[in-house]
């Protein structure tokens, strides 16, 4: 029984709460998968750099990572329901901000702060669960909220393709506002809960926080512009580094800490966030960049690229299960992670064949090995980083362990856009000599464009006399970029396999055997779980 003040007032059928819950959950992942289908449109409607583009995505990743805790935090204060209402509230109002938007830039700041709601909503809306239900309820209950976030970032790339060529881009944004209006109207079926022993907030971790992963993310999406080693990258680098180091000891210094560092001292507890970063880079990042080069050095409409994404992302709505009935039939946890990450790189490495003109046939293969990677590990993850840890630290742990994961999901993005932006204009510069000279972009405007997806769109405006020839130039480099990125992330993928497979075997963990554990509360994380700050028995 909880405490008295830990539930305000009686809910409803828990049946209604979760359908609720899941329909504002699930505008999260879509808003991370199904965002970068629309870029290449958003582009040649409204134009923008490459970096003002990758800002409609990064704004949302970086604000969402960077206030996660504190939302949380936030929620346990004012109540688990005011938060949520909030957060929908926010994401609405993002979202008609987004459809009237009449620049690119305007977009990023709208985006920016749906990136605030969806931190508001994700950790509001698990504490909502957890404290509507209990016992086996709560688990089939975290279950239903996991397989939503599945399937909203599986299905993300394809719905967002099919809108996109149907009804224009602002149609993704449409269905997303449609979503969220049908979670506020179900706010009176949702309880109101809080934690009477909450603490306050941690202001100086969260702003020393958000603000190194802005400045590091404004440096890499500067450096293909500005030139890597040019003053205002490396002081934006700097400055990234000097917050981290501050924001270190400030948490060291805090009574209660938004991160408790020690944890990292548990070396499987690292190993987890090490596996975090490379899937962020071997599927996250490809999510970004994959659909760009469909488009635009493929020739493939939004529609095609979207459809040929959910090769990719398929398997998510069906492999999860798979991988935790493995580990729960007794195969180690570091069996299955290591074996996804490794089909990740295999299907990474595979994906090296594709070329201008591939059919769906010759990306068939590499996507759908990559899928089961990625599948895989989503089935066990959650489970693994909050089973590394002692139980009392589960929640402090699953915090800071989704924080890491979409601040990784943030970075990915944008390094792996900035590194085919750089290369295509290494390879496409001493070629584009005639096309500057008569008065086309520069090579670093053109490399932008063609990594955005527009490369129709830059030879429309090239001379005439130029044209013969000048897409499929610029195709190529676009590919040779790709390749590299892709084989990078293979090995990436490759040896953080190896690295986790060695970590996680190195000492029984301090909350029971691993495979039991993450069999036995499969999502209880799910969504940055925070049972921390729940006052039940």
């Amino acid at each position: 029984m909880s405490t008295p003040d830990a539930r305000l007032e009686a809910g409803p059928r828990p049946g209604l709460t979760l359908l609720v819950v899941c329909l504002g959950v699930l505008i999260v992942p879509l808003g991370v998968s199904g965002t970068p289908v629309a870029l290449p449109d958003i582009g040649r409607e409204l134009g923008g750099s490459l970096a003002s583009l990758q800002w409609v995505v990064n704004a949302y990743n970086v604000m969402a990572a960077s206030l996660m805790m504190v939302a949380g935090s936030l929620a346990d204060l004012i109540g688990r329901k005011k938060m949520f209402a909030f957060g929908t509230g926010l994401y609405a109002v993002s979202l008609v901000a987004t459809v009237l938007a009449p620049s690119v830039i305007v977009i990023d700041i709208a985006r920016g702060v749906a990136g605030v709601a969806a931190a508001a909503l994700m950790t509001s809306a698990t504490a909502i669960v957890a404290s509507s239900f209990d016992g086996a309820a709560r688990a089939k209950a975290f279950a239903v909220a996991g397989v939503t976030l599945g399937s909203g970032l599986a299905l993300g790339p394809t719905t967002s393709g099919l809108l996109v060529g149907a009804l224009g881009w602002e149609s993704v944004f449409y269905a997303h506002l449609a979503l969220v209006v049908l979670s506020m109207l179900g706010l009176p079926f949702l309880q109101e809960s809080r934690n009477p022993q909450a603490g306050g907030v941690d202001w100086p971790g969260t702003i020393t926080f958000s603000l190194a992963l802005v400045l590091f993310t404004l440096a890499i999406i500067q450096g293909p512009q500005s030139g890597w080693a040019s003053p205002t990258v490396l002081i934006l680098l700097a400055g990234s580094i000097l917050l981290v180091v501050a924001f270190a000891l400030v948490e060291r210094r805090q009574d209660s800490p938004m991160f408790d560092l020690s944890l990292f001292r548990e070396s499987r507890f690292l190993s987890v966030n090490l596996l975090n970063v490379a899937f962020s880079f071997g599927f996250i990042g490809l999510l970004l960049v994959l659909p760009a080069y469909l488009i635009g050095a493929n020739g493939e409409s939004s529609q095609g690229a979207g459809l040929i994404m959910l090769l990719l992302t398929g398997p998510v709505l069906f492999l999860p299960l798979i991988g935790g009935r493995l580990v729960a039939s007794g195969v180690h946890m570091r069996v299955v992670l290591g074996l996804g990450l490794l089909l990740i790189a295999a299907g990474c490495a595979w994906l090296t064949v594709v070329h201008p003109g591939i059919g769906v046939l010759g990306l068939a293969g590499p996507l759908l090995v990559a899928g089961m990677g990625v599948g895989l590990i989503m089935g066990v993850l959650d489970g693994a980083a909050v089973s590394t840890v002692p139980p009392e630290r589960a929640g402090m742990a699953a915090g800071m362990f989704n924080t890491i994961r979409l601040a990784s999901e943030a970075i990915a993005a944008v390094v792996m856009v900035a590194a085919v932006a750089s290369m295509i204009r290494s390879r496409i510069s001493d070629g584009l000599s005639e096309y500057v000279a008569k008065g086309g972009d520069s090579a670093s405007t053109t490399a932008d464009r063609v990594a955005s997806g527009d490369v129709a769109g830059v030879v429309k405006d090239a001379p005439a006399a130029l044209r013969d020839g000048f897409g499929d130039f610029l195709s190529q480099g676009h590919t040779d970029a790709l390749r590299v990125v892709l084989w990078a992330s293979a090995a990436l993928c490759a040896v953080t396999a190896v690295i986790v497979y060695r970590m996680l075997a190195d000492r029984p963990s301090a909350a029971g055997e691993p495979g039991k554990q993450a069999s036995a509360r499969p999502a209880d994380a799910d969504g940055a779980a925070r049972e921390r700050t729940l006052v039940d028995d």
